[in-house]
Parts: C-alpha cells; structure tokens; sequence
C-alpha cells in the first residue's frame, strides 16, 4: 500500500504540521518500493549516460530526471524531451530557452547534454543533487493529492532560492518566476492578482508583480523575497488568501444553486 502524507486540516495550521513531521514522513514515503527502486537505480547508472538519447530510452532514469523538476506529466513526451535535453539551454534559439515555462530550461541545464563543455552526469555529486530534488518534489506530489495548496506552499521556498542561485538580474529573476507555473500560482494570490494578467504584455505583467511586491511587501527584489523570513510571509499570505477565495467560491456556489431552485420552483410555490 502507498503512503499518504497526513494532513489533519487546511491552511496554515496543516502546513505548520506538515513542517514540522516532513522529516519523519518524507523518510517513510521515500521507503517505498518505486521511490527507492528510482533512487537506486539512478545513483547506480546516470554517471554513464552521456547523452540525451541514452537518457529518454531508460524510463527509470527518465522518471527520476523529470521528477526532479516537477516535469512528471512529460514521461512519454520522449522527442520532446530529447530535444529539450539534446541543445543548449544558454542559445536562445533553443526550444527551453523559447519555452514559457523555465522549468524545461532548468532541466537542460542541470544535464549539459547541449552544452559546450559536455553532460554533467558523471561529476562528483550529480546524482545525490538530482536524486535530492526528486525524492523532495516527489514527496510534495504526494502532498498535492491530499491538499494542492500545501504542495505549492512546499516548493515555493525552494523554487526561488534555486532562481536566486544562478545570480541573475532583479527582471530576470522576476520572468523566471513569471515562467514557473507553481511559483507564479503563489505570488499570483499572495499579491491578490488576476490570473487574466497573463493576457497582458509580458513586459506589464513584470511591472504589475513588481508594483504589488512592492506595495503587499515592502520589497520587489526576488533576492529579498527568497529570504527566509519573507518567503515564509509570502506562504502564509498564499495559504490565507487561498482559503479566503475557497470559501467565497463556495458561497457564490450555494447562492447561485438557490437561485436556480427559486427560479426553476412553480409559481404557487413563490
């Protein structure tokens, strides 16, 4: 039988259960056969793997590579992947540096199939960072099937202090996180915006997430909000704000359900 993360309730009272027993029962969700299967077989064989072709042909191999980035769904998307892999994230004609979503971009470069200096899945602690990544992202799915929020709540933290390691410019760093779905759901409604902000210009997008941060927060620099202290503000304003906008669908929900009743009811009953 699989485990299931426990979650005794929503909101910030389940996230700061789930903080402080992650240890405990990431220890027992990483014991099951398949996850520890993965994790054996990747410390045991990536090191030989030198190009993005080898790689997509072991499904094993691939399965712990994607879920290391949250990239999961893309499993049997093989040519994609190879693509992906096989050119240099750094040109910016490649298909991940093209994408959208960064998180293709960030898998492209932790592997360097497409880079000029070559994989990196042979150097010294390769595997144990990319096993790491993926026992952790694996965990937090587990989480989103019990609540999707506490998953998002999860990565946040991490997912900018990735951003912030590659020592990018403030508006860069701002598109990268424009481009990860998860980690724009969370400034999205910590920040109270839209989600048809997306239908504006890129460059308005950055301006209004700047703007709110800076307003919400006292800050818009990425290396600011990654802060310990801050990005925990930002989770805890994410978990409020979407209980808050759970409830009131609901109660839209219940009034509009009344007001089909009353509409659909016979006149002599009105």
């Amino acid at each position: 039988m699989s485990f299931s993360p426990i979650v005794p309730m929503g909101g910030l009272g389940g996230f700061r259960f789930l903080n402080r027993t992650r240890e405990t029962q990431q220890a027992t969700f990483e014991a099951q056969p398949r996850i520890s299967r993965n994790i054996e077989a990747f410390s045991a064989r990536i090191a030989t793997v030198s190009s993005a072709k080898e790689l997509v042909e072991d499904r094993q191999l691939l399965e712990v590579a994607l879920g290391a980035f949250g990239l999961d769904e893309d499993i049997n998307s093989k040519y994609l992947i190879e693509r992906v892999l096989s050119e240099d994230p750094d040109n910016d004609t490649s298909l991940s540096s093209r994408f959208a979503d960064k998180r293709y971009q960030a898998l492209s470069d932790a592997f360097g199939f497409g880079k000029l200096g070559g994989p990196s899945t042979a150097f010294p602690g390769f595997s144990d960072k990319i096993i790491a990544q993926y026992t952790d992202r694996q965990f937090e799915v587990a989480v989103g099937e019990v609540d999707p929020d506490m998953r998002l709540a999860l990565g946040f933290s991490r997912g900018l202090e990735e951003i912030v390691a590659k020592d990018m410019s403030n508006d860069a760093a701002w598109f990268t996180v424009m481009g990860n779905r998860p980690l724009r759901t969370v400034l999205e409604t910590a920040l109270g915006l839209p989600k048809s902000l997306g239908t504006l210009d890129i460059d308005q997008q950055l301006e209004v997430f700047k703007d709110r941060a800076k307003a919400k927060f006292g800050t818009n620099s990425i290396n600011d909000i990654a802060a310990k202290d801050m990005s925990a503000t930002v989770t805890d304003t994410f978990l409020l704000r979407s209980q808050v906008n759970a409830l009131a669908e609901n109660q839209l929900s219940g009034a509009s359900v009344a007001l089909s009743l009353l509409q659909s009811a016979p006149r002599f009953l009105l």
